[in-house]
């Protein structure tokens, strides 16, 4: 949800809403891991690594990569279940345990600090849960120490965005005060009508998960509606004055440590290279905007970027040439050719960022002073071809950050088929411009230095494939190697 929010691919509002989703997830996995189905994480785990060691397209590689993370996902929770069960063996944790049975807000407080300690509030609800079945605390105690839990991992996400984009703050705080106040609400609810406990089962343990499922599927249900006023609340107790974005840019990750050390060079020219391809993809989703209703501000915020852009694609470049081993001339031959090869992918990110802000940004201001607008078909292609190349940038960044073979051969197959896709859709605009269409027609040559401008954007982008490719030998000549 954070890199979502950050990125602004969603807003503050739809992270409150994914975060009060997970919240009801999570209650799911509880009664999941606490039923027979918990013991497929084998069988999910066998199936995922043959799945992606033998299957040789990506899909189902991917595919494979979902059952192996859901397998240790399954693993890991009942791993700390299981590492927590001495606690209740000791001769403190059963004095404890006494006091908690007829003290159900330190219960409460003391459930919440073990969530947040152990890094998950399933773990923790499940180590309660198991309290409870084998008689060693008192179902009421349970309850408080359940809801507890739901506070303490409230807090987890509070921590892990400390120094997240605000919108993300406002997010996890709005959920913290929901999930924590209604834990809290249920808590007080329970304590004066004590024969609703007899609702939610027989059996302690099974009282005591379905309390965990009931709340937060209340919750989901009574806050979604509201989360929209809910999230401008949060605005009057963490305002915009912390977000300057001008702070985050300065920092870098090139360390001059680590010149000596080329491996770590190249680790840190890598970062600061997915550092500089987030801004441009950023200043990419944000420059078709400014077609519909032009913006002086966001502009120039662009502008800035890509001054940003070059400054950091230069310092990189800088420092690449600086980096230097100690094991003779194969080894300077060696990383002489990696610096080659990452600064030329930094200089056609550079060149990406300087179509945006130099050229696309100024043909939506020359549509505005002129007041012109796209026929609705234009635009519609237009809009389906920047999403098509967004969408490509994203990838090229992945393949970066993974240098995934299967990724880049991907992003240099989606660079013919948008290099197509920019050929149909100028011979559907010289269509509508023979209709004789007004709109078409004044912009016309806007329209095409749109075209061309995204797909120059989504060339450079693509380059970065290239050299992954061709040190895998899946490249002849300038075409892909047949399967």
């Amino acid at each position: 949800m954070a890199g979502f929010v950050s990125a602004g691919t969603i807003s503050g509002v739809s992270g409150l809403a994914i975060l009060l989703g997970a919240d009801l997830g999570s209650a799911i996995v509880t009664q999941l891991l606490n039923s027979s189905l918990a013991l497929i994480a084998p069988v999910l785990l066998l199936g995922g690594v043959v799945t992606f060691l033998r299957s040789s397209h990506r899909r189902l590689r991917q595919i494979g990569r979902i059952l192996i993370g859901l397998a240790l996902l399954f693993m890991s929770l009942d791993l700390i279940r299981a590492a927590s069960h001495p606690l209740i063996d000791s001769a403190q944790s059963q004095t404890v345990i006494l006091y908690l049975a007829d003290e159900a807000a330190a219960a409460f407080v003391m459930a919440a600090v073990f969530a947040w300690l152990v890094h998950s509030s399933v773990a923790a609800v499940l180590l309660f849960v198991t309290m409870a079945g084998q008689g060693i605390m008192p179902v009421e105690a349970t309850f408080a120490m359940v809801l507890g839990a739901n506070l303490g991992g409230s807090f987890i996400a509070l921590f892990l965005t400390l120094k997240s984009d605000v919108m993300v703050r406002r997010a996890v705080l709005a959920n913290l005060v929901l999930r924590g106040g209604g834990a809290a609400g249920m808590l007080y609810v329970l304590t004066v009508f004590p024969g609703l406990a007899s609702l939610l089962g027989s059996e302690p343990a099974r009282q005591s998960l379905n309390l965990h499922l009931v709340f937060n599927c209340l919750l989901l249900l009574l806050c979604l509606p509201l989360t929209g006023p809910i999230f401008r609340a949060t605005s009057y107790l963490i305002d915009d004055s912390g977000n300057d974005p001008d702070i985050a840019v300065q920092s870098s990750a090139l360390d001059r440590d680590a010149l000596d050390h080329p491996a770590r060079a190249f680790s840190c020219a890598i970062r600061e290279l997915v550092h500089i391809g987030g801004q441009v993809e950023a200043m990419h989703r944000r420059v078709l905007p400014l077609f519909e209703a032009f913006d002086e501000v966001a502009a120039q915020r662009i502008r800035h970027d890509n001054q940003e852009v070059a400054r950091r694609s230069l310092n990189l470049r800088i420092y690449l040439t600086s980096i230097h081993g100690k094991d003779g001339e194969d080894s300077e031959d060696k990383i002489g050719a990696k610096a080659v090869e990452l600064a030329g992918i930094a200089a056609n990110v550079e060149s990406a960022a300087d179509i945006i802000s130099r050229k696309i940004v100024l043909l939506a201001e020359t549509m505005s002073l002129e007041n012109l607008h796209f026929s609705k078909e234009g635009w519609q292609d237009l809009s389906a071809f920047h999403d098509t190349v967004y969408r490509n940038v994203q990838l090229s960044i992945s393949v970066l950050m993974n240098e995934d073979a299967s990724l880049a051969r991907s992003l240099v197959e989606q660079k013919e088929l948008v290099r197509d896709l920019a050929q149909r859709l100028e011979k559907q605009h010289l269509y509508r411009l023979k209709q004789g269409l007004s709109e078409t027609i004044e912009t016309s040559s806007i329209h095409l230095n749109v075209l061309r401008g995204l797909k120059a954007v989504n060339t450079n982008f693509a380059m970065i494939a290239y050299p992954l490719l061709s040190d895998s030998g899946e490249l002849l000549g300038s075409r892909l190697a047949v399967n």
